[in-house]
């Protein structure tokens, strides 16, 4: 049941699925199996939640304390690769894994409190060590850019590989993730993003007030009339 809810999540959004549509998926009688199961529709969503993320901060905690214990990271790129190949290697995993990044995805986009609620800060730490060493490495770049950075690369991240799972869940191959150096470039990709020089624009307005919405209006130049 959880593979098909997992399944249904991620092409149609939780909102759009009910129990009911679960239960009938996965060939179940009743809704009370569902609920007798996991108590309710929350409750499995927050399980699926942890069964994906569980995993992928093993992974990274293990990498990284491979790392750590040879002196590391000591690149920016040392960083990526452990924040970035856990969530890769779920693009090649078996059906508990092949729908997860975009059942996560889609969440992220519109129930964020429900991923902290579940994910808090127990099941991330991999992810927080990742930040951690990023912002050891780059401790020069001004605090807020990179900040902003940081999350940046989580946001392309997440939608890169939710569309690189899509791809890999159907029959008919996709050439665009087919060659080799797919996962490198995404890496070189994303390590640009959080290394590119501020321009000189983003750094004048680094101490500019915040406009509504979090955007700053750039001053348009006036224009001179032509003479009658």
């Amino acid at each position: 049941m959880k593979v098909v809810a997992q399944r249904l999540f991620a092409l149609h959004g939780v909102d759009s699925i009910s129990v009911k549509d679960i239960v009938a998926s996965a060939g179940q009688r009743n809704n009370a199996s569902l609920h007798y199961h996991f108590g309710s529709k929350e409750a499995l969503i927050g399980e699926l939640l942890l069964d994906g993320a569980i995993r992928v901060d093993a992974r990274r905690q293990a990498m990284l304390d491979e790392l750590e214990e040879e002196g590391g990271p000591r690149s920016v790129r040392d960083v990526l690769e452990a924040l970035i190949r856990p969530v890769d290697q779920l693009t090649y995993g078996d059906e508990r894994d092949n729908t997860y990044i975009r059942f996560l995805a889609n969440l992220q986009a519109g129930h964020r409190d429900l991923v902290r609620h579940y994910l808090g800060d127990q099941w991330n730490v991999g992810y927080r060590r990742c930040l951690d060493h990023l912002r050891r490495l780059l401790h020069e770049f001004p605090a807020p850019l990179l900040e902003q950075r940081m999350s940046l690369i989580g946001i392309y991240a997440n939608a890169i590989f939710a569309a690189k799972e899509a791809a890999m869940d159907v029959t008919q191959p996709n050439r665009f993730w087919a060659p080799k150096y797919t996962i490198e470039n995404i890496i070189d990709s994303l390590q640009a993003v959080v290394e590119c020089t501020p321009s000189a624009l983003t750094l004048s307005l680094l101490d500019a007030p915040e406009s509504k919405g979090g955007a700053h209006k750039r001053k348009q130049p006036s224009r001179s009339r032509p003479n009658s």
